[in-house]
């Protein structure tokens, strides 16, 4: 089927940027263990350091369910969760990669 990709959008409550960027790093440590976590990236706005940016590219989609059910995924998830603000908060999306350098 070919290799899977999300991308996301998260906006935190004023000041709580470094804050999610602490929540993440489990998420990071666990990524490096998995075989079909291929990039996990975490990008930070220059100009407002409480928007957030991530891409994440699976070998498939079985490797992508496998972080989301991660021990690692469910300790962070309440811990990076009120930090995002409401409304605009986390948008993400998952997609089929067509073309990939890497």
């Amino acid at each position: 089927m070919g290799k899977i990709a999300m991308l996301g959008k998260i906006t935190v409550h004023e000041g709580k940027g470094d804050e999610l960027v602490a929540a993440f790093s489990g998420l990071f440590e666990q990524a490096e263990k998995e075989p079909g976590t291929e990039v996990y990236v975490l990008h930070r706005m220059q100009d407002d350091p409480d928007v957030f940016f991530f891409y994440e590219l699976f070998t498939d989609e079985d490797a992508l369910e496998a972080h989301r059910n991660s021990d690692a995924m469910k300790a962070a998830a309440p811990v990076y969760g009120p930090l995002v603000k409401q409304g605009e908060g986390m948008l993400a999306d998952v997609m089929r990669a067509i073309r990939v350098k890497g």
